[in-house]
């Protein structure tokens, strides 16, 4: 017996190992086809959100089809309808734009790139307001697209964090537009992606695309420049030194000296050089000190950058609430009273509403900016010191480095608050009610939506005006001059009026004189009998973003960047010409 059962053990032994072999074998395929199975719903999500946020952002910008071409949109225009006969010549044409006509060199301060785009559609899909819209929502869906997907490796929230870019005023305006800013910001986007995904896997052709992006970002819009420090400080701190990476960052370098040549060989000077010199003359008339300066651009932040300030009692403790809340009181008590040069009127009839909302947004920016020192105070990986130097740079540069603070200069940052109000949500105590985020963000996004809405009832405002000035100047048989800018000039030029050039242009006995009060260089003596007639628009929306406090395309006309208020309506005073010929400048 027992020599039986010691021949058969070894039997035994070798059925067992059989089994485990098959077993093993069984085990891989399933282990594979469950991770094939986990890889293919996250793809599936991933896939499902996109299509949720394509869904979404067409719904908001999709009503703004036709708005008219509005603030610097004509500039853009301009320079892509003589791209198409002078390809290789996009600013060599003179333009009104100040007060006597002058190179479009010498008044556009943003790079072509955008333009050829505009060219390129416009030649041959027509020049439109819904055509060129529609062609403008690819960059807007870029930006969505590339923030998402920066979002899922940066949080475990993409989603929200792209609704977040979605829910704010400044990107619903600025993809309401045909201007640089939203293609300047897609390139921006699939730039970092690009440059994360070369120097996390050691491929150098994806940080060759990242190089070429930052240029032609760049190209679109100066400000895109600033990728080569944003992005080689965070090599820095991902890498611990210096690479062959650090070579990447000569091709935009190398694109830019290019542009400088190119366009030195066009004109006087090259454009990039003489960007500085514009902004240097424009600040040195500017008398705001530093720290008017400063709360103006923390009210464009918080206004612009709206989650952030919507999200606030549950990002932060009460302490911190009540902390935020005092200073800024005092800061928009600074700003009413003019404790702080600002070089901004602060006055009318609804000061104390403007007051309210001027701490509001100030609440906004202390978030915006503590959500960038927080995370970094947290977590001090490269993420959180790429987003730091992310917002912190967006924020001088239009705090203290532009002609002027505006929502343009702030749009570059949303992004990256975005991102950072997702890694906050996931650590604040008070952020585990979903319902709660959900709502704030549909808030946010109601709230945008009425602001863009505004400011297209502004811009759509200039058209219609046009036209019925057109109408009555037909019925008159009389040639129309007229003052100030932006679409109005567009419009009322296409129809046949003619911008008054105080050098060139001189008034007839059978012209009409046309001076906007709402525009911008509209200052030319006026007679000191009143119009002779007044063509009125009604703007009944609750909210503008150029005028009486509000000052989205620039902060000379308000510390805000838009204003909840009864608003005015957009009046264009009309003068015969024999009683304006003695006090005007044309003559």
């Amino acid at each position: 017996m027992g020599n039986q059962s010691t021949k058969r053990a070894p039997r035994r032994s070798k059925q067992a190992a059989g089994k485990a072999v098959r077993s093993s074998k069984a085990a891989v395929p399933a282990a594979a086809a469950r991770g094939l199975a986990l890889t293919r719903a996250f793809l599936m999500t991933a896939s499902r959100e996109r299509w949720l946020l394509a869904l979404l952002a067409s719904a908001c910008l999709l009503p703004f089809l036709n708005k008219a071409f509005h603030i610097d949109d004509p500039l853009f225009l301009w320079a892509a309808k003589h791209i198409v006969a002078h390809p290789l010549d996009p600013y060599g044409f003179p333009v009104v734009w100040y007060r006597t006509a002058m190179p479009m060199s010498k008044v556009m301060k943003n790079p072509p790139f955008a333009s050829y785009l505009l060219a390129l559609v416009g030649s041959w899909a027509g020049w439109s307001e819904p055509v060129l819209h529609l062609v403008s929502l690819l960059p807007a869906l870029g930006v969505i697209f590339a923030t998402h997907q920066l979002a899922r490796e940066m949080t475990r929230s993409p989603l929200v964090v792209a609704v977040a870019v979605l829910a704010t005023p400044v990107f619903l305006i600025s993809a309401t537009s045909v201007m640089c800013d939203v293609p300047m910001l897609a390139l921006w986007m699939f730039a970092i992606l690009f440059w994360r995904k070369g120097l996390g896997e050691g491929r150098f052709r994806w940080l060759a695309i990242a190089a070429v992006l930052i240029g032609l970002g760049s190209l679109t819009k100066y400000f895109g420049v600033s990728l080569i420090p944003l992005l080689f400080l965070y090599s820095i701190w991902t890498k611990r030194r210096v690479g062959l990476w650090a070579l990447y960052f000569l091709i935009p370098v190398l694109m830019l000296s290019a542009y400088q040549l190119w366009t030195g060989s066009l004109y006087e000077n090259g454009l990039l050089s003489g960007l500085g010199d514009y902004v240097t003359q424009a600040r040195s008339g500017n008398p705001a000190s530093v720290a008017g300066s400063f709360l103006v651009a923390m009210s464009f932040t918080g206004g612009c950058a709206l989650p952030a300030l919507v999200l606030a009692p549950w990002l932060w403790s009460r302490r911190w609430i009540i902390a935020a809340g005092g200073l800024s009181i005092i800061g928009a008590a600074a700003v009413a009273f003019s404790w702080v040069p600002t070089g901004i009127p602060f006055a009318g009839e609804h000061q104390t509403l403007l007051a309210v909302e001027l701490a509001l947004f100030l609440v906004g920016g202390a978030s915006a900016l503590s959500l960038a020192v927080a995370d970094f105070w947290r977590k001090k990986d490269s993420d959180s010191v790429l987003l730091l130097a992310w917002v912190l740079g967006t924020f001088l540069f239009a705090a203290f480095l532009n002609w002027t603070v505006n929502g343009r200069s702030v749009l570059p940052m949303i992004p990256a608050v975005a991102l950072l109000l997702a890694r906050r949500l996931e650590v604040a105590p008070k952020s585990d009610q979903s319902y709660v985020v959900t709502g704030a963000l549909a808030l946010a996004l109601i709230l945008s939506v009425w602001v863009a809405a505004g400011d297209a009832a502004l811009a759509n405002s200039a058209r219609t005006a046009a036209r019925e000035i057109h109408n009555r100047a037909t019925v008159q048989m009389k040639r129309i001059l007229f003052a100030g800018h932006w679409g109005f000039q567009y419009y009322l030029q296409s129809l046949g009026g003619v911008e008054i050039d105080s050098h060139q242009v001189e008034p007839t006995l059978l012209d009409i004189v046309v001076i906007p009060r709402n525009n911008t260089n509209t200052d030319i003596p006026r007679p000191a009998a009143g119009p002779e007639e007044t063509v009125s628009i009604k703007m009944d929306t609750g909210v503008t973003t150029v005028g009486a406090g509000a000052g989205f395309y620039s902060s000379l006309w308000g510390p805000l960047p838009y204003a909840f208020e009864p608003v005015a309506a957009e009046r264009y005073d009309l003068y015969a010409v024999q009683e304006f010929l003695e006090n005007s400048p044309a003559r």
